[in-house]
Order: C-alpha cells, then sequence, then structure tokens
C-alpha cells in the first residue's frame, strides 16, 4: 500500500473530509495537509465577519490525519476485513486561529500502537510553519463499520 491510497480507504467524504494530502508515512510518524476553504458551510456563522476555524474542526483534521490515515498505513496487510480507526480520546490545545483559505500541516508521532489501540502526539502548524494546535489523540481499530 502506498500513501496514495489510504485517503481512498478513510469512512469519510465531502464535505467531512479534511484530508488534501499526505506527504509521508512510515512506522512511527505520518505527514499530511489540508487547507480550509472559504467556503466551507461552518464559516457562515462561526464569529460572524471574522471567521475562525472551529475547534472541533481542527481536532477532527488532526484525527483524520494523525490517527485515521496513520491506522490505516499501520495496519496495512494485518487485517482482512474493512477496518478503520475509531476516536476514543482527545487532549488538544488550541495556540492559534486558523482562517479561511489557510493551509495546514499535521505532523503526528506515534506513542504506541498495539492491540487495536493507536496513541499519537498530533501538532498541527500553519503554512508560516507556527503551532496552532497539539495534543494527544487516541483511537482503536473497529472491523466491519
Amino acid at each position: 500500500m502506498n500513501i496514495h491510497s489510504i485517503v481512498a480507504q478513510l469512512p469519510y467524504r465531502d464535505p467531512f473530509l479534511f484530508v488534501d494530502e499526505l506527504v509521508h508515512a512510515d512506522e512511527e510518524h505520518i505527514i499530511g495537509g489540508y487547507t480550509f476553504d472559504e467556503s466551507l458551510d461552518f464559516y457562515k456563522g462561526h464569529f460572524l465577519d471574522k471567521p475562525v476555524t472551529p475547534g472541533v474542526i481542527l481536532t477532527e483534521t488532526m484525527a483524520q490525519i494523525g490517527l485515521a490515515c496513520f491506522g490505516i498505513y499501520l495496519m496495512q496487510g494485518e487485517c482482512k476485513k474493512l477496518t478503520t480507526i475509531a476516536l476514543t480520546s482527545t487532549d488538544v490545545q488550541f495556540l492559534k486561529p486558523v482562517y479561511p483559505n489557510e493551509k495546514v500541516t499535521v505532523i503526528a508521532h506515534k506513542i504506541y500502537f498495539r492491540f487495536g489501540k493507536l496513541k499519537c502526539a498530533v501538532l498541527m502548524k500553519n503554512a508560516a510553519g507556527i503551532e496552532v494546535c497539539k495534543g494527544i489523540l487516541a483511537g482503536m481499530v473497529i472491523e466491519d463499520i
């Protein structure tokens, strides 16, 4: 499996797919990116006249790249059935706002992957390389969803 085929295996599609690209994956970390298009529906009502990406969407973006994509990569060849990683816990710090049309990069480092559970330290940076949020995410393998 190559990193280009991972996104096709995610159980998400527009308008709830927050992965534009995966640029690297190995046994210890994954790196991917997403650009928050200004036409996304949640911008219409989140801080009137000064839209900001909601923290829950930033968390979801980190989880899709840093947990779900990473889990699919790590599970390659291990599972015969359709599987994915379901988010089970988050501890996220929001450091800077993310505005419409900003591109972010998500970098996840594996803390552990065992017994069907994946725990990662995840960091999100904006295009200037500034940390916008970071945290610890955990999930577990779900079969046949």
